[in-house]
């Protein structure tokens, strides 16, 4: 499909072709020695990076004339040279002294740029004064491990930092909550001066994203998966790949997934790649959410435009929305909040059972040949649903409407009982899922987190209890083939995987999200790669 964007029909396939901002990626250097940081430079420049981080306090043994002269004199690609004490997080134990000598030694010698940390940016300022380097510019940063300040409290601290007279002002910060982030972009859009924010840890992810979207000076990628410099640092290939950093601009509109935990979720890679061939100008992000209402009140702008939301906030999700579809409404969960753009009100869906309950069919049609359509072949079935959280009602719910007899198996017998008598089914606890065997030929559908990654090892109900099934489905797919669904087709049962749940709920939110079909190719595509 052509798309509609000429920046982004430029943009070559390997997401290095026409930039839609300015943000640079930088990549860490963190060898032990000066050999293994020149292969590093040469590489970040191979796989795409725009400059590179030197962190001196890394080398296990430095000899800074020799050494600096080595890394500048050879250099593919801008350098940014940090030395970075142990009571800013970095490694170097020493005197101030001897930093400050290879710091400037480094603008002598012609660095692009070098990091000062603003406890002693004066000190650093006054070892230099009535020299001039015509080159390198001055990075000042602050970093607190323990929370991010205030917009405030980051205000008095980025006129610090600038009046200390840094070229780019550096802060990062660590997120407590992912509404910590808002106030790092309310002063990112803002700021007069070349302005590097950054939020640390998991929840602080979207800043290294985002921050292309509101103007960052630059973000940091790292150069191999694990290998990082500070946490919640996403790869280099990621930032290019994944969320397609070069086209992300002021324009781009922000979806995400929200959930906890959310990293194991596949929906960025889904949506990007969608949204990248098809032109839309928008990007999907992980989104870590603690509590869902406060994230929804404090990224409340039209950038923010649609979300998924997945364990444990669909049924808070249904008390946010301004606006539910009916049978959100009557499952008593939402998975798809969708920001109208008319007056930004928030209006929730559920695509969760659409998608099973035809990933379930078709599993029992491809059994029966195709039986007549019109009629469900779950009807008069029974059909037990392990859970009764969100993913458990929208099945429960689902089934029901198809004619099948319901019965819930959950922990906590009570709440079985209650989506019981919602959806008009019967109760089981799950301590007794191994004796409950009413007739032959029941299907089994699986909507808790029992055996997913990492505990793999778990499933809800013991092999031989399987044998009462003619179909086993399991929302989990992470792994694709979990332990309840290998030792289901072992006991001669249809298994449905939760990739097909996945695939057929993504279909529909993505047609909301974004108001064209959806690429079902590109998406079994995407998924059958996975």
């Amino acid at each position: 499909m052509d798309s509609p964007n000429p920046l982004l029909a430029s943009a070559s396939a390997e997401g290095r072709g026409a930039r839609n901002n300015a943000t640079l990626i930088c990549v860490p250097i963190m060898g032990e020695s000066i050999e293994k940081m020149k292969i590093d430079v040469h590489s970040a420049k191979s796989n795409g990076a725009d400059l590179v981080e030197i962190r001196l306090d890394y080398l296990t043994s430095f000899d800074p004339y020799r050494d600096l002269n080595t890394l500048i004199q050879d250099h593919p690609l801008p350098l940014l040279f940090t030395y970075r004490p142990v009571w800013e997080g970095g490694k170097y134990d020493g005197d101030d002294t001897k930093r400050f000598d290879a710091l400037r030694l480094a603008m002598e010698l012609g660095a692009d740029y070098i990091d000062v940390e603003l406890k002693v940016a004066d000190q650093f300022y006054d070892s230099i004064r009535g020299k001039t380097f015509s080159k390198t510019k001055v990075i000042v940063s602050s970093h607190n491990y323990q929370l991010t300040p205030s917009v405030e409290d980051l205000g008095n601290l980025v006129a610090r930092i600038q009046a200390t007279g840094a070229d780019i002002v550096k802060i990062a910060t660590t997120a407590l909550d992912i509404t910590d982030v808002a106030c790092m972009f309310q002063i990112m859009v803002h700021s007069q001066v070349p302005f590097i924010g950054l939020v640390m840890g998991d929840r602080g992810v979207i800043s290294r994203v985002l921050c292309a979207k509101f103007g960052g000076y630059l973000t940091f990628g790292a150069a191999e998966s694990g290998v990082v410099s500070a946490p919640g640092q996403p790869t280099l290939k990621d930032l290019l790949y994944l969320y397609n950093f070069r086209q992300i601009g002021p324009a781009t509109k922000v979806y995400g997934i929200i959930g906890k935990p959310v990293g194991h979720s596949k929906s960025p890679l889904l949506y990007n790649e969608a949204f990248k061939s098809a032109g839309v100008d928008g990007v999907y992000v992980f989104l870590l959410v603690d509590d869902l209402a406060n994230f929804l009140k404090t990224y409340s702008s039209t950038d923010f435009v649609g979300f998924s939301v997945t364990i444990p906030h669909k049924e808070a999700a249904l008390k946010c929305c301004d606006e539910v579809d009916p049978v959100a409404k009557s499952i008593g969960a939402v998975n798809c909040v969708i920001r109208r753009p008319t007056d930004g009100k928030l209006i929730g869906y559920n695509t969760d059972y659409v998608g099973a309950i035809s990933a379930i069919e078709d599993g029992l049609r491809g059994k029966h040949n195709g039986s007549s359509i019109a009629v469900s072949p779950l009807a008069g079935k029974l059909f037990a649903v392990i859970g009764a959280g969100g993913a458990g009602k929208a099945l429960a719910y689902g089934a029901k409407e198809k004619g099948a007899r319901v019965v819930i198996v959950n922990r906590t017998y009570d709440r079985a009982r209650e989506l019981a008598e919602v959806v008009g089914g019967d109760a089981v606890a799950i301590s007794d899922l191994d004796n409950y065997h009413p007739e032959d030929g029941m299907i089994l559908a699986n909507t808790t987190s029992i055996g997913m990654q990492p505990k793999v090892d778990e499933t809800p109900i013991s092999k031989h209890a399987l044998k009462h099934y003619s179909l086993v489905f399991d929302a989990v797919y992470t792994p694709k083939i979990t332990r309840l669904l290998k030792e289901a087709e072992e006991s001669g049962a249809t298994i449905v995987t939760g990739l097909e749940m996945f695939i057929g709920q993504a279909y529909e939110q993505y047609e909301k999200f974004t108001g064209l079909p959806a690429p079902k190719e590109l998406f079994r595509k995407i998924m059958g790669n996975y």
